[in-house]
Protein backbone atom coordinates (compact mmCIF):
# COMPACT_ATOMS: atom_id res chain seq x y z
CA UNK A 1 0.00 0.00 0.00
CA UNK A 2 0.59 3.59 -0.92
CA UNK A 3 -0.20 5.74 2.34
CA UNK A 4 0.00 9.78 2.23
CA UNK A 5 0.88 10.60 5.66
CA UNK A 6 -0.31 14.72 5.57
CA UNK A 7 0.36 16.82 8.93
CA UNK A 8 -1.76 20.36 9.28
CA UNK A 9 -1.20 21.13 12.96
CA UNK A 10 0.45 24.46 12.81
CA UNK A 11 -1.26 27.58 14.25
CA UNK A 12 -0.29 29.73 11.80
CA UNK A 13 1.18 32.05 13.72
CA UNK A 14 3.94 33.49 10.90
CA UNK A 15 1.09 34.01 9.21
CA UNK A 16 -0.36 36.60 11.33
CA UNK A 17 -3.90 35.12 10.64
CA UNK A 18 -6.21 35.99 13.99
CA UNK A 19 -9.10 33.94 12.40
CA UNK A 20 -7.51 30.23 11.13
CA UNK A 21 -4.38 28.53 10.96
CA UNK A 22 -2.48 28.71 7.90
CA UNK A 23 -3.92 25.33 6.49
CA UNK A 24 -7.51 26.65 6.55
CA UNK A 25 -7.06 29.97 4.57
CA UNK A 26 -8.79 30.26 0.98
CA UNK A 27 -7.75 30.40 -2.48
CA UNK A 28 -10.45 30.79 -5.42
CA UNK A 29 -13.05 29.28 -2.75
CA UNK A 30 -11.19 26.35 -1.32
CA UNK A 31 -9.00 25.38 1.59
CA UNK A 32 -4.89 25.30 1.00
CA UNK A 33 -5.17 21.90 3.27
CA UNK A 34 -7.32 20.63 -0.03
CA UNK A 35 -5.11 22.17 -2.74
CA UNK A 36 -2.76 19.60 -0.81
CA UNK A 37 -5.17 16.66 -0.13
CA UNK A 38 -6.33 16.65 -3.63
CA UNK A 39 -3.01 15.96 -5.71
CA UNK A 40 -2.99 12.80 -3.06
CA UNK A 41 -6.41 12.18 -3.73
CA UNK A 42 -6.17 11.95 -7.50
CA UNK A 43 -2.88 10.05 -7.51
CA UNK A 44 -3.63 6.43 -9.02
CA UNK A 45 -1.01 4.41 -6.73
CA UNK A 46 -1.93 6.76 -3.73
CA UNK A 47 -4.28 3.90 -1.96
CA UNK A 48 -5.25 6.10 1.48
CA UNK A 49 -4.65 9.32 2.76
CA UNK A 50 -4.07 10.06 6.71
CA UNK A 51 -4.20 13.90 8.31
CA UNK A 52 -2.94 14.95 11.11
CA UNK A 53 -4.27 18.13 12.78
CA UNK A 54 -4.98 20.47 15.13
CA UNK A 55 -7.53 18.43 17.54
CA UNK A 56 -9.84 21.50 17.90
CA UNK A 57 -10.32 21.66 14.18
CA UNK A 58 -10.95 18.18 12.90
CA UNK A 59 -14.42 18.86 12.88
CA UNK A 60 -14.14 21.32 10.48
CA UNK A 61 -11.71 19.77 8.08
CA UNK A 62 -14.36 16.69 8.03
CA UNK A 63 -17.15 18.67 7.05
CA UNK A 64 -14.39 19.82 4.23
CA UNK A 65 -13.41 15.62 3.15
CA UNK A 66 -17.32 15.45 2.63
CA UNK A 67 -17.95 18.85 1.02
CA UNK A 68 -15.31 18.12 -1.90
CA UNK A 69 -16.02 14.46 -1.86
CA UNK A 70 -12.65 13.43 -0.43
CA UNK A 71 -12.76 9.54 -0.01
CA UNK A 72 -9.18 8.11 0.47
CA UNK A 73 -8.53 9.89 3.77
CA UNK A 74 -9.18 6.85 6.21
CA UNK A 75 -8.09 8.30 9.44
CA UNK A 76 -7.91 11.85 10.87
CA UNK A 77 -5.84 11.94 14.03
CA UNK A 78 -5.22 14.86 16.96
CA UNK A 79 -1.61 16.50 16.05
CA UNK A 80 1.12 17.33 18.78
CA UNK A 81 2.90 19.83 20.65
CA UNK A 82 6.06 19.67 17.58
CA UNK A 83 6.22 18.66 14.00
CA UNK A 84 7.99 14.96 15.61
CA UNK A 85 5.11 14.35 17.63
CA UNK A 86 2.60 14.85 15.05
CA UNK A 87 3.82 12.93 12.57
CA UNK A 88 4.62 9.62 15.77
CA UNK A 89 0.66 10.11 16.40
CA UNK A 90 -0.05 9.79 12.53
CA UNK A 91 2.07 6.52 12.39
CA UNK A 92 0.95 5.12 15.46
CA UNK A 93 -2.86 5.12 13.64
CA UNK A 94 -1.53 3.05 11.48
CA UNK A 95 0.17 0.73 12.77
CA UNK A 96 -1.69 -2.92 12.91
CA UNK A 97 -4.02 -1.00 10.31
CA UNK A 98 -1.39 -1.64 6.98
CA UNK A 99 1.11 -3.94 6.37
CA UNK A 100 4.57 -3.07 7.56
CA UNK A 101 6.19 -2.69 3.65
CA UNK A 102 3.23 0.35 2.85
CA UNK A 103 5.25 3.26 1.59
CA UNK A 104 4.63 5.72 3.61
CA UNK A 105 4.71 9.44 1.93
CA UNK A 106 4.75 12.29 5.19
CA UNK A 107 4.14 15.70 3.55
CA UNK A 108 3.23 18.91 4.76
CA UNK A 109 -0.29 20.75 4.76
CA UNK A 110 0.77 23.25 3.58
CA UNK A 111 2.81 22.27 0.54
CA UNK A 112 -0.33 22.80 -2.02
CA UNK A 113 1.85 22.69 -5.13
CA UNK A 114 3.17 18.86 -4.94
CA UNK A 115 2.59 17.50 -8.62
CA UNK A 116 1.29 14.27 -9.35
CA UNK A 117 5.27 12.96 -11.32
CA UNK A 118 6.55 13.93 -7.88
CA UNK A 119 4.62 11.50 -5.72
CA UNK A 120 5.12 8.74 -8.54
CA UNK A 121 8.87 9.08 -8.15
CA UNK A 122 8.86 8.96 -4.49
CA UNK A 123 7.08 5.63 -4.35
CA UNK A 124 9.87 4.03 -6.80
CA UNK A 125 12.14 5.35 -4.75
CA UNK A 126 10.95 4.18 -1.92
CA UNK A 127 10.46 0.43 -3.72
CA UNK A 128 14.16 0.62 -5.34
CA UNK A 129 16.13 2.24 -2.35
CA UNK A 130 13.75 2.11 0.96
CA UNK A 131 13.62 5.83 1.17
CA UNK A 132 13.22 9.26 -0.64
CA UNK A 133 13.74 12.44 0.26
CA UNK A 134 12.79 15.30 -2.09
CA UNK A 135 14.95 17.89 -2.69
CA UNK A 136 15.98 20.58 -4.97
CA UNK A 137 19.12 22.40 -6.05
CA UNK A 138 20.74 25.35 -3.59
CA UNK A 139 21.13 28.40 -6.28
CA UNK A 140 22.35 30.80 -3.42
CA UNK A 141 25.65 30.63 -2.16
CA UNK A 142 25.62 29.03 1.52
CA UNK A 143 28.28 30.39 4.24
CA UNK A 144 29.21 29.31 7.25
CA UNK A 145 29.21 32.27 10.24
CA UNK A 146 30.69 32.32 13.28
CA UNK A 147 27.87 33.41 15.96
CA UNK A 148 29.89 35.70 18.32
CA UNK A 149 30.72 38.06 15.98
CA UNK A 150 29.03 37.20 12.29
CA UNK A 151 32.41 36.42 10.41
CA UNK A 152 32.56 34.25 7.96
CA UNK A 153 34.34 31.26 8.62
CA UNK A 154 33.68 29.02 5.05
CA UNK A 155 31.86 29.21 1.99
CA UNK A 156 30.81 25.46 0.33
CA UNK A 157 30.47 24.46 -2.88
CA UNK A 158 26.72 24.91 -4.02
CA UNK A 159 27.10 22.50 -6.40
CA UNK A 160 26.87 19.96 -3.62
CA UNK A 161 23.95 21.48 -1.69
CA UNK A 162 20.25 20.68 -1.56
CA UNK A 163 17.40 21.78 -0.11
CA UNK A 164 15.36 19.31 2.10
CA UNK A 165 11.38 19.60 1.18
CA UNK A 166 8.56 17.10 1.03
CA UNK A 167 7.54 14.46 0.48
CA UNK A 168 10.05 12.67 2.37
CA UNK A 169 8.70 8.80 2.40
CA UNK A 170 10.02 5.13 3.58
CA UNK A 171 8.74 1.56 4.10
CA UNK A 172 6.38 1.75 7.39
CA UNK A 173 8.50 -0.63 9.16
CA UNK A 174 11.35 1.61 8.69
CA UNK A 175 9.56 5.31 9.70
CA UNK A 176 7.72 2.99 12.59
CA UNK A 177 10.91 1.82 14.05
CA UNK A 178 13.12 5.23 14.05
CA UNK A 179 10.00 7.46 15.45
CA UNK A 180 9.63 4.80 18.14
CA UNK A 181 13.29 4.51 18.85
CA UNK A 182 13.29 8.60 18.94
CA UNK A 183 10.76 8.31 21.61
CA UNK A 184 11.80 5.47 23.52
CA UNK A 185 15.76 7.63 24.12
CA UNK A 186 13.59 11.22 24.78
CA UNK A 187 15.06 12.55 21.56
CA UNK A 188 12.88 15.71 20.41
CA UNK A 189 13.39 18.55 18.34
CA UNK A 190 14.07 16.48 14.97
CA UNK A 191 12.77 19.12 12.14
CA UNK A 192 11.83 16.40 9.63
CA UNK A 193 11.88 12.91 8.88
CA UNK A 194 15.05 12.91 7.46
CA UNK A 195 17.14 14.08 10.02
CA UNK A 196 15.53 11.62 12.50
CA UNK A 197 16.59 8.64 9.97
CA UNK A 198 19.62 10.11 9.26
CA UNK A 199 20.39 10.31 13.01
CA UNK A 200 19.52 6.73 12.89
CA UNK A 201 21.84 5.57 10.68
CA UNK A 202 19.20 5.05 7.75
CA UNK A 203 20.44 5.20 4.22
CA UNK A 204 18.65 8.36 3.13
CA UNK A 205 18.23 8.36 -1.47
CA UNK A 206 16.98 11.80 -3.10
CA UNK A 207 14.34 12.74 -5.57
CA UNK A 208 14.45 15.48 -7.81
CA UNK A 209 11.41 18.12 -6.66
CA UNK A 210 10.10 21.30 -8.09
CA UNK A 211 11.13 24.86 -7.24
CA UNK A 212 7.15 25.77 -7.08
CA UNK A 213 6.50 23.12 -4.66
CA UNK A 214 6.79 25.70 -1.72
CA UNK A 215 6.06 25.62 1.71
CA UNK A 216 3.61 28.22 2.65
CA UNK A 217 4.48 29.21 6.02
CA UNK A 218 4.71 33.31 6.00
CA UNK A 219 2.12 36.03 4.24
CA UNK A 220 4.69 36.08 1.34
CA UNK A 221 4.64 32.29 0.30
CA UNK A 222 0.64 32.91 0.05
CA UNK A 223 0.59 35.50 -2.38
CA UNK A 224 4.02 33.37 -4.30
CA UNK A 225 1.59 30.46 -4.12
CA UNK A 226 -0.89 32.48 -5.82
CA UNK A 227 0.85 33.57 -8.69
CA UNK A 228 2.20 29.47 -9.09
CA UNK A 229 -1.39 28.21 -9.12
CA UNK A 230 -2.73 31.13 -11.43
CA UNK A 231 0.17 29.99 -13.59
CA UNK A 232 -0.70 26.41 -13.66
CA UNK A 233 -4.16 26.74 -14.05
CA UNK A 234 -3.52 28.94 -17.12
CA UNK A 235 -1.05 26.64 -18.48
CA UNK A 236 -4.04 23.80 -18.52
CA UNK A 237 -6.53 26.08 -19.90
CA UNK A 238 -4.33 27.55 -22.51
CA UNK A 239 -1.97 25.06 -22.98
CA UNK A 240 1.15 26.81 -22.28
Amino acid sequence: MNIALIFAGGSGTRMKSATQPKQFLQLYGKEIIIHTIENFEKHPEIDGIIIVCIESWIPFLQNLLSKYNIIKVKWLVSGGETVQESIFNGLSALKNNIPDDSVILVHDGVRPLINQKLISDCIASVTTHGSAITVTPGIETITFINNNDGKITNITDRSKCYHAKAPQCFKFTDIWQGFTKARMEGLTGMIDCASLMKHYGYELYTVQGDYENIKITTASDFYIFRALYEVRENSQVFGL
